[in-house]
């Protein structure tokens, strides 16, 4: 049986610019080197928008608003499923330190398009990109 893993990702807002961070190297092919949507796993305990709040916090030294739940992407890698957690957040500073990432780009939604993302964020950007956000 595959593993399960449930994370929550923040789609972080500065005016008009969304902000788009690459992943590190990784064992995993398909995910290696890919841009996704800044987060991670949720600890016990924790409410998603809190894990929100940390995960930003340790990935990227930053602070952020978390708002509405945006949507929630099941999706099946080779080697293990996710169920991602997809919430609008705001900063009032891109300031922002790479600590797990190699990239950091804000794009408007219509350039996102452009990045090699992750297979599980694509949904997220199709529904931006759609909604016009």
């Amino acid at each position: 049986m595959m593993k399960t893993i449930e994370v929550v990702a923040a789609i972080i807002f500065d005016g008009s610019h969304i902000l788009c961070v690459q992943r590190a190297q990784s064992k995993y092919p398909y995910i290696s080197l890919k841009y996704e949507f800044p987060g991670g796993k949720t600890e016990e305990g924790e409410t998603q928008e809190e894990a929100l709040l940390r995960e930003i916090h340790e990935e990227l030294s930053m602070r952020i608003d978390v708002g509405e739940k945006f949507m929630t992407v099941d999706h099946n890698y080779p080697d293990f499923s996710i169920v991602m957690h997809s919430y609008i957040c705001h900063v009032t500073s891109r300031d922002l330190i790479l600590h797990e990432h190699v990239d950091a780009v804000w794009l408007d939604v219509a350039e996102m398009k452009e990045l090699d993302w992750a297979a599980a964020d694509i949904p997220i950007v199709e529904k931006l990109m759609q909604e016009n956000i």
